[in-house]
């Protein structure tokens, strides 16, 4: 295993819980992974409200109440994380996005809007800039279609697993989509972009694991040392 010790790697959450925030699941496995390596750790949110709350155990929306991201993110973060615009691409040498429902609500509104989505203005600078300074990106699950909305116009190849509806938007998008399972990752070395499925496939995190940790250790690959 790489050590990654003198590496910064950002983590950008979306809250907490799968259908209004981050994937808990397919963020511990990230941070696990990357701290298997050694690797620093820059935990992020942006600070906003969230689109909205579910109740996990019912799946019915919780009415009348207000959340904002970034507190719901520091419940993953155990309190140590930032926001967004306070994070620069000179501080990390790479950024991943878990998944979960809470990337297309709050990281991005596609959601709502649907094949018309912005990204949060926050998060696309920071992607932008990573690119601009070569510096590798991983995304998880269905956060690879805020990776088709950035950089669609350069065609990266992405995964989001074998959903042939979710592949299409995809590419209208104009990413390549690539069948992968659950245990692997797609890679575009020109692009310098990582993606596994976790659970767009499931079904269990033992299985999501194999993925992510693939990614995680692919990103730390692709960091250029030379100038650390």
């Amino acid at each position: 295993m790489q050590d990654a010790s003198n590496l910064n790697i950002g983590v950008v959450l979306s809250g907490s819980g799968w259908k209004d925030g981050t994937e808990i699941h397919e963020a511990v496995c990230t941070l696990l992974a990357l701290d298997n390596a050694h690797a620093g750790i820059i935990m992020m949110a942006p600070d906003k409200e969230q689109l909205d709350m579910v109740n996990h155990l019912t799946n019915e929306p919780v009415e009348n109440e207000t959340r904002n991201v970034l507190l719901e993110s520091a419940r993953i973060a155990r309190g140590e994380v930032t926001p967004i615009k306070n994070v620069s691409a000179e501080n990390l040498e790479g950024l991943i996005l878990p998944g979960g429902i809470g990337a297309m609500k709050n990281l991005c509104n596609f959601a709502v809007k649907g094949m018309n989505m912005q990204v949060d203005s926050d998060l696309e600078k920071l992607l932008k800039d990573m690119h601009e300074q070569a510096k590798p990106l991983g995304f998880i699950c269905i956060a690879p279609m805020i990776a088709a909305k950035v950089f669609g116009a350069e065609h990266p190849k992405l995964t989001i697993g074998n959903d042939y509806g979710t592949a299409q938007k995809i590419e209208a998008l104009g990413a390549q989509h690539v069948d992968c399972d659950v245990e692997n990752i797609v890679v575009d070395e020109r692009m310098k972009i990582v993606t596994t499925p976790a659970y767009m496939l499931g079904p269990s995190i033992s299985y999501i694991y194999k993925g992510i940790e693939k990614l995680v250790n692919k990103i730390l690959e692709m960091v250029d040392t030379r100038n650390l």
